[in-house]
């Protein structure tokens, strides 16, 4: 009787045990908890954070906690990319970032899927390996919007530095320099951008695309708006 007690009791504590990995593998983070508890506001637009941690918790199976955001409703003079750590619930980086020279002068207000049109393509995007290429150290990226981001492997977009991602250049220019569709960072910060998101992460480009939402298989309105809240 007492060997039968002491099983159940160890049975307990490892059902225990299981249960509460599993009831954290299966959580997902809450868009406005987190927003709140990271004190985002003033930061990063809500409505933008909202729709990255949608898609982010939609996607599942993530290997790293890390989400970054590009906001092209933003213009190329200010920083507009986000490297954050869900679970350490911290932003890593805030940085500047090119767009498309066809998708618009300091705003990015176009955006294309095609080959040979210049310009961003928005949505997620999983990060996969590095190399070395004409734009230096790089990261290629996988669209993963059908007929939104898809094509982003044949039109060569990927993560690299660039000298006209500079903020400097924004002093001549009045805005930063523009890519070929690819999110171009800082020299001074994109390897340390890449090696940090690089192999598996999500990333999320957001633009001001009224199509966008009624496209994205990762943004169901009726889910984001069933969460929304006032902030």
């Amino acid at each position: 009787m007492r060997v039968l007690s002491l099983i159940l009791i160890i049975g307990g504590i490892c059902w225990g045990s299981l249960s509460g990995i599993a009831a954290e593998r299966s959580s997902v983070p809450n868009s406005r908890a987190l927003y709140h508890e990271m004190a985002l506001a003033g930061t990063i637009d809500y409505t933008v954070f909202e729709r990255a941690i949608a898609g982010y918790n939609r996607m599942g199976g993530h290997d790293k906690d890390i989400l970054t955001v590009i906001d092209f409703t933003k213009p190329s003079t200010e920083k507009r990319l986000f490297v954050i750590d869900l679970k350490l619930k911290k932003i890593l980086f805030i940085s500047y970032v090119a767009h498309g020279r066809n998708s618009g002068e300091k705003y990015a207000t176009s955006f294309s899927n095609r080959e040979g049109s210049f310009k961003s393509s928005l949505g997620f995007y999983k990060t996969e390996n590095t190399y070395y290429g004409k734009n230096g150290y790089s990261l290629v990226l996988d669209g993963l919007e059908r007929g939104i981001n898809d094509k982003a492997k044949e039109r060569a977009i990927v993560m690299h530095g660039a000298t006209y991602a500079d903020p400097s250049t924004i002093r001549s220019c009045g805005r930063l320099g523009r890519s070929l569709g690819c999110p171009a960072l800082p020299l001074a910060v994109s390897k340390k951008i890449i090696d940090t998101i690089k192999g598996g992460t999500l990333l999320y480009i957001h633009g001001d695309d009224k199509t966008y939402a009624s496209r994205s298989v990762f943004v169901k309105q009726d889910e984001v708006q069933k969460n929304r809240e006032d902030i």
